[in-house]
């Protein structure tokens, strides 16, 4: 008996050492995978650098907790953000050792969808990409958003405060931005200066410009209406141009005035007389967003209306990108409108969920990671940095520069409308756009109906 309980305590002592020895060892923290099966690129061997961001989250030590944080944006694979985004959580990962990022990408229109589901089943990611003023308020009524301020106070020297005004409820901070994109006109300068045209800057001027394009057989302008939210850019835009920012703020927030307004009118019978004069791409209900831009890359059509990240991509969806150019959307009535106005601005936002397991993790990853994606996007041209540039920006591309300049010169950002208005009288104003584009809705009904819409 004694024999082999000597015998059993020699083994616990061996184990005993083995077991030491191994913890001794530790595991190695950056080792996670955090690519996802979503077609997510979030490859560490992205040739990023590091953002300047400093580890105050993590400890590295051997008895660290791995953290994991799941991220949702619309950075898809095809999306300009997307290498800014990668970059930048190469860079968050290398800067804190046992904190993995996995991003998840989806579809700029079906998000709109899931992020809703999301919130209303309280099945948040940590980190969510989504957009600021109306379109989230809903999220902040029903406590799902954790609010921000703490955060921010270590980064209010890089981000402006008014930078996050579409991301503040009831004079808290609920995200983070990084971007600060408008809607521009893209043109082909090769095919205006070959028939001697310049870019327009009314409306008047752009049906000529338009006519010129068709009498050679050339379809102007191309679009999107099978994603609705390119038809709703120039749409937006339009009635910026004819109805002025204050009208347009007051009336979509229901602050004064009614949609049921001349100028709101004037907007879409303008859009409508594009349409009837052939200046849209033919096929436009079937062609997604990527499509049609592709038919403006390739010089099928010479002009396309969307947001400021268009510059970046020109660089490289198009052989030819010396060939491109962008100007202010037209005015349609300079008693209400300027040429420096634009719809946009800091809308882009990284919010996190109440219900996050790691809120300090996650609180300060909403701002690092904006802040890099801040930075990478401007130097990719995806779109104008919101946080302070400190970095050298010499090689930025000549669109990319123009982007900036106007955004520099704008007398006024207004939110696009499906995010300045509330989520159900946006989805209700993208359904109603459709109607008019296909003719089952005049300009005075679409008013009207946008009107009842909004309680006017």
């Amino acid at each position: 008996m004694k024999g082999f309980t000597k015998k059993v305590v020699g083994l616990f002592l061996v184990l005993t050492l083995v077991m030491s020895l191994t913890a001794c060892g530790g595991d190695d923290a950056g080792s996670t995978d955090s690519s996802t099966d979503t077609g997510t690129d979030t490859s560490a061997d992205s040739g990023s650098t590091d953002s300047g961001s400093t580890d105050t989250d993590t400890d590295s030590g051997d008895d660290a907790e791995e953290v994991t944080l799941t991220l949702w944006s619309i950075a898809t694979e095809s999306d300009a953000f997307n290498p800014a985004y990668t970059n930048a959580i190469a860079d968050y990962e290398a800067a804190h050792p046992g904190v993995t990022i996995v991003h998840e990408t989806f579809e700029n229109e079906s998000y709109k969808t899931k992020i809703k589901t999301a919130v209303a089943a309280n099945d948040l990611p940590d980190i969510f990409f989504t957009w600021g003023g109306g379109f989230s308020q809903a999220f902040v009524e029903s406590e799902k958003v954790m609010p921000l301020d703490d955060y921010y106070a270590d980064y209010s020297d890089e981000l402006n405060q008014a930078a996050l005004g579409n991301a503040t409820y009831n004079g808290q901070i609920y995200g983070s931005t990084y971007s600060t994109p408008v809607s521009l006109l893209f043109y082909n300068k090769k095919m205006f200066d070959e028939r001697g045209l310049t870019a327009p800057t009314t409306f008047e001027e752009w049906k000529t410009v338009n006519q010129a394009f068709l009498d050679d057989g050339i379809t102007p302008i191309g679009i999107s209406v099978k994603d609705t939210w390119v038809l709703a850019m120039t749409h937006d835009a339009l009635t910026l141009k004819s109805a002025g920012p204050e009208k347009v703020h007051n009336v979509l927030t229901k602050t004064s005035g009614s949609y049921n307004d001349p100028d709101f009118i004037n907007a879409s019978a303008s859009l409508v007389e594009l349409i009837e004069m052939g200046a849209l791409i033919e096929g436009a209900a079937g062609l997604s967003n990527d499509e049609a831009s592709q038919l403006f890359y390739n010089g099928t059509v010479p002009m396309y209306i969307t947001g400021s990240w268009m510059a970046g991509s020109i660089y490289t969806d198009s052989e030819t990108p010396e060939d491109f150019d962008l100007a202010p959307i037209p005015v349609l009535n300079d008693e209400n409108a300027q040429i420096t106005d634009f719809m946009g601005g800091a809308s882009d936002t990284l919010m996190v969920a109440a219900s996050t397991e790691h809120p300090e993790e996650a609180g300060n990853a909403a701002f690092e990671l904006a802040r890099s994606i801040s930075k990478y996007a401007y130097l990719d041209g995806a779109g104008v940095a919101a946080w302070n540039v400190d970095y050298d920006e010499s090689d930025i591309k000549p669109l990319v520069q123009k982007v900036a300049q106007n955004a520099r010169n704008a007398t006024s950002f207004t939110l696009w409308f499906d995010t300045l208005m509330e989520a159900g009288d946006a989805g209700e104003y993208l359904a109603l756009l459709q109607e008019l584009y296909i003719g089952n809705l005049t300009p005075e009904e679409f008013a009207e109906a946008m009107a009842d819409q909004l309680g006017q």
